[in-house]
């Protein structure tokens, strides 16, 4: 069930009015129901694998809580191990197997193992698989370490997982966060109803009236590379790079303001990352629940920022090396991880010297330096984002050779006529503006009367509608 469709427009009204109107003790019980059934309009049977990691981690983490010393780790990794296995089998067996194949074909041998998908021919990768295998995996660290008390309810440890707003495309939330908001007393309150329509329409916005518009732009010229010209191929990137974070981060708003009109409230997924002053800054403004997920769980344990500097890149490369990984089964998707990790080692080498010490400003250096530094960043986010929109490696090579031969550039054929493509122009200007200025602005009730019917009217007049898919979903 698709945000940006009357399906979920309907479930999401019917929802919300009968968990307003039901005793509040039955209420976890609405929206586990509720959240099952939106998991199963995707594809029915994916509930009962999900059910599954449900069960081990909910067990997992009674047993932890209930267990000293080397059993305690004992059980963590077991149930480690089982969510990574579900996410390898689902995720990762193909790709490792096709990497297997062509290493046997260099050494004269030949691999036996079939491809999965010949094994299983209707066999789909789960939506939103890596996200709630996180989110479930976040129950159990949390519990190990003492942070979290143990979920004895299977329900409410079942809606934590299952919970529809964040279920497919995060946030991928702490246990802290979220669980006990499940047993909350909570009546209608008109502050939360007109905070989440107002990220629900601005997120809805930014889907079907900017990212599915640039889309236009961005897949036409990505699916015929060898036709397309330099200059072509730069619109189309810039584009990109503004579709996907108005995809991603409408998802995100949706999700949140979803939650908030029901009465909950999820983190913050996005902050102006396009404004960020380096890469670091980036990673803390961009898809938050991800970035924290790794450095808390990954990135620390690794030893962190206290070990010799040797240790610290090696630590940086596999955070990011595994985020790659995490995004898709594909080399693409690992070199653009790797890129911003090497992105990221380049900057603490530098930062090691005076000179670089003083360029890095923060919000109270000089205007020119600081637009510098912003746009510096987002050029080198672009150049990653390359790898990760391009079908292949060596398209994204063939991509960056033609962005790089200078001679090629020339008028540029887009699938935009003139006046679409100054729109478009105005749109990311709006974007700007509202990232900068009106980013956490929620109109009070004059204004919200106002305001939310004209970006809903907004959406309906200006919305492309031929690319409903929202691009996080495949992760």
């Amino acid at each position: 069930m698709l945000f940006n469709s009357l399906h979920f427009l309907l479930f999401f009204i019917f929802v919300t009015t009968l968990l307003y109107t039901i005793p509040w003790k039955l209420r976890w019980l609405l929206l586990l129901a509720a959240s099952a059934y939106f998991y199963a309009s995707f594809i029915p049977v994916y509930l009962i694998i999900l059910g599954v990691v449900i069960v081990i981690d909910y067990f997992a983490g009674i047993w932890i809580e209930n267990s000293n010393g080397h059993k305690r780790l004992l059980l963590l990794i077991l149930s480690l191990v089982a969510n990574v296995g579900f996410l390898a089998f689902f995720k990762y067996f193909d790709f490792l197997n096709n990497n297997i194949t062509h290493v046997f074909k260099l050494i004269g041998q030949k691999n036996e193992m079939p491809p999965l998908r010949e094994i299983f021919p209707s066999l789909i990768l789960p939506i939103g698989l890596s996200f709630h295998t996180f989110q479930s995996m976040s129950y159990t660290i949390e519990v190990y370490r003492g942070n979290q008390k143990a979920e004895y309810n299977f329900g409410i440890y079942s809606l934590y997982v299952l919970f529809y707003p964040q279920l497919v495309a995060g946030p991928i939330e702490r246990p802290q966060n979220v669980l006990w908001q499940f047993r909350e007393r909570f009546d209608y309150d008109w502050e939360n109803i007109r905070t989440g329509l107002t990220l629900i329409a601005w997120g809805m916005f930014k889907k079907v009236v900017i990212a599915d518009r640039f889309a236009l732009v961005t897949d036409a010229a990505y699916s015929d590379v060898p036709n397309q010209s330099a200059s072509a191929l730069l619109i189309a990137t810039f584009f990109y790079c503004f579709q996907i974070y108005c995809d991603f981060s409408g998802y995100s708003d949706i999700a949140i303001g979803t939650a908030r009109v029901m009465g909950f409230k999820l983190m913050t997924n996005f902050n102006a990352p396009y404004f960020a002053e380096s890469i670091s800054e980036f990673w803390k403004r961009w898809h938050i629940s991800l970035s924290t997920w790794f450095r808390d769980y990954v990135y620390i344990p690794l030893g962190g920022n206290r070990r010799a500097k040797s240790r610290v890149y090696f630590n940086t490369m596999v955070v990011f090396l595994l985020s790659g990984l995490w995004h898709g089964a594909d080399w693409k998707f690992i070199i653009w991880g790797c890129v911003h990790g090497i992105y990221l080692i380049l900057a603490q080498i530098f930062n090691t010297h005076t000179i670089f010490r003083r360029a890095h400003v923060g919000k109270g250096g000089p205007l020119p330096v600081r637009l510098f530094h912003i746009l510096w960043t987002f050029l080198l986010v672009a150049f990653a984002w390359i790898f990760f929109r391009a079908n292949s490696v060596s398209e994204a090579f063939e991509i960056i050779h033609k962005i790089f031969n200078f001679s090629d550039y020339r008028i540029p054929n887009i699938a935009m006529n003139t006046g679409e493509f100054i729109f478009s122009l105005g749109l990311l200007l709006l974007l700007v503006i509202k990232d900068k200025y009106f980013a956490r602005y929620i109109p009070d009730t004059r204004l919200f009367w106002m305001l939310f019917p004209l970006v809903c009217f907004c959406c309906y007049l200006f919305g492309v509608f031929t690319s409903n898919q929202f691009i996080y979903f495949q992760f």
